[in-house]
């Protein structure tokens, strides 16, 4: 509903009075800010490029999946851009499920395991034809690759299409590794300065993925990278959100996150593939903004110094 009239979602969780009503009622802590809704979803976005601009670009590598997850694709949906910017530029053609998806993470995390299920076999029906040709499935945001690579599986009893899902999900970062070798536009710093990054691992990637092929990826484009050794960031999913766990959720990221945060240099890009760590980051007071680590790909392909904001909605091809 939300993706039909942002601006009435918005106008319920951001405008003062009706802000704090709706806070209370669904339990959201009131020093907390709730993250707006995109004004256009990037499957939206997407499918008016297919319909308007020619063709996607075949692609000297083939073709992979991009997996337009629930935050990325209403909350966040130019770091979904920014991937399928990199993905082209490194040769691949970008397939979007045309079907929804969902990799069910709500229900598990809330312990409704029989929605998740039926949530996940939807799924799985949605992306059989892209298991059968045996595309990679590239996923943006750590929680829920780290359901397609693990979760589903034990959720699903050893579904033989829940396998080849988690079989042929990666990492963006594990993709440009495993897939494009040779792919290293460079980045530039500001004023020609090395360019920097602290870097939050989120507690998935972390469990799950691991952070080899990101470690990878950020030295070949020139990036100088700390990654920090902060454990989570607090923020949990809705966790840090409800009354009773804000402080409890501030706490860990004071252990090291967010002070890293305030004492990096304002030129040094902070960097966060959750968007949990992203509004932590955004919300505790830093006046910092985290970005994706697509984002930073991004900003090297289009050849922009870090900082620089490019174009936030995907447009036709020209």
């Amino acid at each position: 509903m939300a993706a039909k009239a942002p601006w009435l979602a918005n106008a319920t969780t951001q405008t003062p009075g009706l802000r704090a009503l709706a806070k209370l009622v669904a339990g959201v802590d009131q020093k907390r800010r709730v993250p707006r809704f995109a004004k256009r979803r990037f499957t939206d976005a997407w499918h008016a490029r297919q319909g308007n601009g020619p063709a996607t670009p075949e692609g000297s590598r083939g073709s992979v999946v991009l997996w337009p997850d629930t935050f990325t694709n209403s909350l966040s949906p130019h770091v979904a851009d920014a991937a399928v910017r990199v993905l082209e530029a490194a040769g691949f053609h970008v397939i979007v499920p045309e079907a929804p998806v969902c990799c069910g993470l709500t229900w598990i995390s809330t312990g409704q395991l029989d929605t998740a299920k039926k949530v996940l076999r939807r799924t799985l029906d949605a992306m059989r034809p892209y298991l059968d040709a045996g595309l990679p499935v590239v996923g943006l945001e750590p929680s829920c690759t780290s359901v397609l690579r693990a979760d589903a599986v034990r959720l699903l009893g050893g579904d033989l299409d829940a396998k080849r899902l988690a079989d042929q999900t990666v990492t963006l970062a594990e993709l440009l590794r495993d897939k494009a070798p040779d792919f290293a536009p460079q980045l530039t710093g500001a004023g020609g300065a090395v360019p920097k990054a602290v870097v939050q691992t989120h507690c998935h990637q972390h469990a799950v993925m691991g952070f080899g092929a990101d470690n990878e990826v950020m030295k070949r484009v020139g990036l100088s990278a700390d990654v920090l050794k902060s454990g989570c960031c607090g923020l949990a999913g809705d966790f840090g959100m409800t009354r009773d766990h804000r402080d409890v959720s501030l706490a860990c990221a004071e252990r090291v996150l967010l002070p890293a945060v305030r004492d990096a240099d304002p030129a040094t890009v902070v960097i966060a593939d959750g968007f949990s760590c992203r509004t932590q980051i955004d919300g505790a007071g830093t006046g910092r903004r985290a970005v994706h680590l697509a984002e930073v790909l991004a900003a090297a392909v289009d050849g922009r110094e870090l900082g620089e904001r490019p174009e936030t909605e995907l447009g036709p091809r020209p």
